[in-house]
C-alpha cells in the first residue's frame, strides 16, 4: 500500500470509536512535533472516519471537553474517607496526581485553549462541568449525612479546585507535598481538624 493510500477502516464499536478518538487526541496533544489537533488529523489517527467524530461530538471542542472529563473521571476518583476534611484531601490529592502527569497537563491546557467555540461545544463542555459538580455534591451530601457543615459548592470551587487547574493551566506544578491539605485546611477554616 502506497503513503498516498488511506489505511482501511475496519468497522469499530463505538466504544472502540471512543476509545481510538480519545488515544488519538492524546498522541495528537504529545506529539513533540506540534501536530495538527483538527478533526481530520484525530480521525486519519484514530482510524475512522472524520464524519463518525463529528456526529458523536459536534466539535472539536466537545471532543477535548469529553476526553479530560473521562480521564479526571478515571484518574480523580471519589474517596470516602469517614470525614469532609478526609474526602476533600484525597479528592485533591488525586487531582493534584493526575494534573502532574504530562497527559494532564496537556489535556487541561488543550481545553483551556479552546473554550471559545460554538454553542454546542459550550453546551458540551456545560454538560461535562455538571459532572464534575455532580462528584463535588456528593462529597457535600456525604459530609451533611454525617452531621458535617460543607462549605458551599461556590467555596470549594474557588478555593480548591481553581488553584489547582490554575496551576495546571499555566504549567505551574503545586508544591510538592501538603499542597491538597493546605488548600482544604484554608477552606475549612484553617484548623487541621476542621
Amino acid at each position: 500500500m502506497s503513503p498516498e493510500q488511506p489505511s482501511p477502516r475496519i468497522r469499530k464499536s463505538p466504544e472502540q470509536v471512543r476509545s481510538a478518538v480519545h488515544q488519538a487526541v492524546i498522541d495528537l496533544l504529545s506529539d513533540p512535533e506540534g501536530a495538527d489537533l483538527t478533526i481530520p488529523a484525530i480521525a486519519q489517527r484514530a482510524g475512522v472516519n472524520h464524519t463518525s467524530i463529528y456526529r458523536r461530538w459536534g466539535s472539536r471542542e466537545a471532543l477535548l471537553a469529553d476526553v479530560v472529563t473521562t480521564r479526571l473521571e478515571r484518574d480523580w476518583p471519589l474517596k470516602d474517607t469517614g470525614s469532609l476534611r478526609g474526602d476533600l484531601i484525597a479528592w485533591a490529592e488525586a487531582g493534584v496526581a493526575s494534573i502532574r502527569t504530562p497527559e494532564g497537563r496537556l489535556l487541561i491546557r488543550a481545553v483551556a485553549l479552546s473554550m471559545p467555540g460554538s454553542h454546542t461545544a459550550q453546551g458540551e463542555r456545560a454538560q461535562q462541568f455538571q459532572r464534575r459538580i455532580a462528584a463535588i455534591e456528593s462529597i457535600r451530601e456525604r459530609a451533611a449525612g454525617r452531621g458535617e457543615s460543607p462549605p458551599s459548592l461556590e467555596q470549594i470551587l474557588d478555593q480548591l479546585i481553581a488553584p489547582l487547574y490554575l496551576r495546571a493551566i499555566f504549567g505551574i506544578d503545586p508544591p510538592a507535598s501538603g499542597y491538597p491539605e493546605l488548600l482544604v485546611n484554608r477552606l475549612l477554616g484553617g484548623a487541621p481538624g476542621a
